[in-house]
């Protein structure tokens, strides 16, 4: 069928974190809605990047960094014209709004955030934070569509940037996929859930740094398991092994928990554990909670900013409870353990984060319209 119209999405593939995953979720599902996608990569590097979906054209500048891209980014937007431009990650943002400018053209540009930056810069220098905020404050403004993930997204890009709150588009990550419960299917690789064993198990999904507080949640899972003979799974790696092994023994939980490292398929270990615990310290819309819920499986998380009291409902669909608060996250844990919710009431609140419903919430900013598209979702 032909293709009308051409959406570019612009990324540095440096690692294997969420943007990177999402935003191959989204090409995919635009793709399959009839519209032509460039994903065009400033660099392709880490396990997403060998992740080429179906139908998506792949475009590598050969640079190394998304600012040294900026020459060659506007060479392919004269070169081919897309309808849009879609940037991910704030360096990212930055140079696609400035190759728009140097390629001109009539390319609408839209910028994604996906993370609390006041957050994340908390305990910088007042210097440092100016540093890092102010290239936003002037740049978002010339952007066609600036894009948060999740209304604390929003707000916290508003506080930074300067611009309107009602200037900022809220949209759902394409988190839910046809793929997932095919994914979820496969043999778990861990034996505690390959093995019936005595207690629940529990896990916890994350790069092993300071966002993700896993310090909170063995503290807390060290609570539980004074009456609870409980396990709980870390996968994930990061610079805070060695600390969070050093704590696992301090604590005495040698026996019971486990650090098996990064999983490109954690989806069989998300499905058959009998609990899910996110226990950041910012966030900007977790994924790995969102794919809990849509397995079914019940989750605990922490209220930080932003997304896990969106996506839980306002703890309708999970209890949220105060970060860095050990004592409260193992009672939460212990009462979900104990009365866990239905699994088709948890299923229902990731339906908004499905990948298609995403797809033509982020074709409606970048005003795209599909050829041949499925049934919109209501």
């Amino acid at each position: 069928m032909p293709v009308t119209e051409r959406v570019a999405i612009f990324l540095s593939f440096s690692g294997d974190g969420g943007v990177e995953h999402m935003m191959l979720n989204l090409a995919a599902a635009m793709a399959r809605l009839g519209v032509g996608v460039d994903l065009v990569r400033a660099r392709a590097e880490g396990g997403h990047a060998k992740s080429l979906p179906e139908g998506v054209r792949t475009v590598d500048l050969g640079t190394r960094h998304s600012w040294s891209s900026m020459g060659p980014l506007a060479r392919y937007l004269r070169r081919e014209r897309p309808t849009a431009l879609l940037a991910a990650k704030d360096r990212a943002n930055r140079a696609a709004i400035r190759a728009a400018r140097l390629a001109g053209g009539d390319t609408r540009v839209a910028v994604r955030l996906g993370n609390n930056l006041s957050q994340a810069l908390q305990g910088r220098s007042r210097l440092r934070r100016w540093l890092r905020t102010l290239p936003m404050r002037r740049a978002y403004r010339r952007a066609d569509a600036v894009i948060a993930v999740s209304r604390g997204v929003a707000e916290d890009t508003a506080a930074v940037t300067g611009l309107p709150r009602e200037a900022i588009h809220v949209l759902p990550n394409p988190v839910v996929t046809p793929e997932l419960a095919e994914r979820a299917a496969a043999e778990p690789d861990h034996p505690w859930l390959r093995e019936p064993g005595d207690g629940p198990v529990i896990l916890a999904v994350g790069r092993l740094n300071r966002q993700k507080d896993f310090p909170t949640l063995l503290r807390a899972f060290a609570r539980l398991r004074e009456h609870e003979a409980a396990r709980l799974i870390l996968l994930g790696e990061g610079p805070q092994r060695a600390e969070l092994e050093t704590l696992i023994k301090t604590l005495g939980l040698e026996e019971a928990v486990s650090l098996p490292g990064f999983a490109a398929n954690p989806y069989p270990a998300m499905a058959r554990a009998d609990l899910f615990v996110l226990s950041c310290a910012w966030e900007g819309s977790p994924n790995a909670l969102t794919e809990a819920l849509a397995l079914g499986t019940p989750a605990v998380a922490t209220d930080c900013p932003s997304g896990p009291r969106e996506i839980l409902g306002d703890g309708r669909y999970g209890e949220l409870v105060a970060m860095g608060d050990d004592a409260a996250l193992a009672e939460a844990m212990a009462r979900t353990l104990a009365h866990p919710p239905d699994r088709a009431h948890l299923q229902a609140a990731a339906e908004r984060y499905r990948d298609t419903a995403s797809a033509w919430a982020y074709l409606d900013v970048l005003g795209v319209t599909p050829p041949h598209p499925e049934p919109r979702p209501d």
